[in-house]
């Protein structure tokens, strides 16, 4: 429900998806790992190249784009917060390119009660999975992307880059490989082994109505909980931590605000993810009212 499929010369939505178009190369070996940094002082991105893997019988190539970040600066993740501006991820020019998914890493909070974004700071990669069209040649990926990135003040970013992808090995599988143990792990209510979302239960409360979920985070962990609605368009307010949790669980809230003109709040599948020190959760689910 969530995930879609575009055709390459559209931006990737926030809710990730598949990007399609196809086009003829040759088989030429692939001559880095890893593609030149395109960028500025304050921000560079580049695609970095990983082993192929199998999926459901269909070679799938892995990959990244890593953007990286001066020592300061934040930029944001598929869902901002109270404010910022997701980036968006074009594929449109790529070669023997049937599909790409990219996957978001777990993202952190910044700021306070009203004025909250969520993003990453530093280094971070995002892992792709690649289709080909022709599975006995490689694909020329190319890719562009439009971001903002923040200090004490936001401004527009841009970069692109290109790189042949292939099935060999590269030196940066581990990074790849780390990138993708911090991407949310999709799981039913309760489960989990030590980061879980046990209840998510709506209530009356004021004008709108208000989400309550509980979470169970390893000891002495502070979980962060980050909530989306079924479509893009909606913008709910960034969960907040209240009293009144169950022994042993973590209780937060928001209101359902935010809701597009037109849109039903009965029975709207939420998106909540879970981030607890190394790990991360989400979970797809309407509330049951209280």
């Amino acid at each position: 429900m969530f995930a879609g499929v575009l055709r390459a010369h559209c931006f990737l939505a926030p809710f990730g998806a598949l990007l399609a178009l196809g086009a003829g190369i040759a088989s030429p070996a692939r001559a880095a790992d890893a593609s030149p940094w395109d960028g500025g002082t304050r921000s560079a991105v580049r695609l970095i190249a990983g082993t192929s893997t199998n999926d459901a019988g269909k070679k799938v190539l892995r990959g990244g784009i890593e953007i990286r970040l001066d020592p300061g600066w934040k930029t944001y993740w598929r869902y901002p917060g109270d404010s910022g501006v997701p980036p968006r991820f074009s594929f449109t020019r790529s070669e023997n390119l049937e599909s790409v998914r990219l996957l978001w890493p777990a993202p952190k909070r910044f700021g306070g009660p009203g004025d909250t974004s969520i993003g990453y700071t530093g280094d971070v990669i995002f892992p792709l999975r690649v289709l080909p069209r022709d599975p006995g040649r490689p694909v020329l990926l190319r890719f562009n992307v439009d971001y903002a990135i923040c200090e004490n003040l936001c401004i527009p970013a841009d970069g692109k880059a290109e790189l042949l992808l292939g099935e060999e090995p590269t030196a940066y599988e581990d990074a790849l490989r780390q990138s993708e143990e911090r991407v949310p792990k999709p799981v039913a209510i309760g489960q989990g082994e030590a980061l879980a979302i046990e209840a998510v239960t709506r209530e009356a409360h004021g004008e709108k109505p208000r989400i309550l979920v509980d979470v169970r985070a390893p000891n002495a962990a502070k979980p962060e909980l980050f909530a989306e609605g079924p479509t893009p368009d909606w913008a709910l307010p960034v969960p907040e931590r209240i009293p009144g949790a169950p022994t042993g669980l973590q209780r937060f809230a928001f209101e359902l605000d935010g809701v597009p003109p037109g849109a039903t709040e009965e029975g709207a599948m939420l998106r909540l993810t879970a981030v607890a020190q190394d790990r991360a959760i989400e979970l797809v689910i309407a509330p049951e009212d209280k």
